[in-house]
């Protein structure tokens, strides 16, 4: 995983000891034993995104239904083969399936035209090819920049930190409770673990928006005529992605 990265640790726990005889019992789907500190604690891990996932509109619309579906073929097949020239694997090009409509006006029976949507989504993990491909895929008149999306490409690896920061703070509230009764933490006897993921900032434009996109790194199309050709565009500096996990976690008091 790239990028720089940053654990903290972010607790909140409440903990009671009982001495007295074991007793075992049943609550809430877990099980609770007597002479066993409870604590539970919040742990998080911090990561620069990796991926970028852009999505796409492909329309199109004519009165001959063949015309209509070979603009909008073309028109998806040009960025394909634009990401595939920027060094975009083939794996990372994903195209839907294009769906014709027929729009009908008076006789029911007799299309007056034909549009044709579909959707193409890229990722990218160089994210100073996230300008070009979004001005050149625009420049096709019918392909439309739809979203911008942030992730981390080893999710899995950033969830197992957060939890690992989690318990870490539970092992040592659970420590600094007993440490003043001079006992210490046993094995642990039960646990329950919580993951949640807080992403970056989605962005979901419309080329007719009036929304900006000059905080992205794009820019929205100019649809008053023909764009002159593009700057160099900025490079895109998202939000970092946030993991936390909560853990609730019975420890055997020695």
């Amino acid at each position: 995983m790239t990028g720089k990265f940053r654990t903290m640790i972010l607790a909140v726990g409440c903990f009671c000891v009982t001495t007295s005889r074991p007793v075992w019992g049943q609550q809430g789907g877990a099980t609770f034993v007597q002479d066993t500190i409870v604590v539970e604690a919040e742990g998080s891990f911090e990561a620069d995104p990796d991926l970028a996932t852009l999505t796409f509109d492909v329309t199109s619309q004519d009165k001959n239904m063949k015309r209509a579906y070979e603009m909008a073929a073309q028109s998806m097949q040009r960025i394909v083969d634009l990401a595939q020239k920027s060094g975009i694997k083939k794996e990372d090009v994903s195209t839907g399936v294009l769906r014709v409509m027929p729009s009908y006006e008076g006789d029911r029976n007799k299309a007056k035209s034909y549009s044709v949507r579909g959707f193409l989504t890229i990722k990218v993990r160089d994210f100073s090819q996230l300008g070009p491909l979004v001005d050149a895929a625009v420049q096709e008149g019918i392909v439309d920049f739809r979203s911008l999306s942030y992730s981390l490409q080893d999710e899995e690896a950033a969830k197992q930190k957060a939890v690992g920061a989690a318990m870490k703070n539970a092992m040592g509230r659970a420590a600094a409770a007993l440490a003043q009764t001079g006992q210490k933490v046993g094995a642990i006897r039960y646990a329950s673990v919580d993951v949640r993921q807080i992403n970056a900032p989605r962005v979901s434009i419309s080329t007719d928006s009036i929304q900006s996109l000059e905080s992205f790194g794009l820019r929205k199309r100019d649809t008053a005529g023909a764009p002159p050709p593009p700057p160099p565009l900025p490079s895109v500096s998202p939000e970092k992605i946030m993991v936390s996990a909560t853990v609730q976690c019975g420890f055997q008091i020695q």
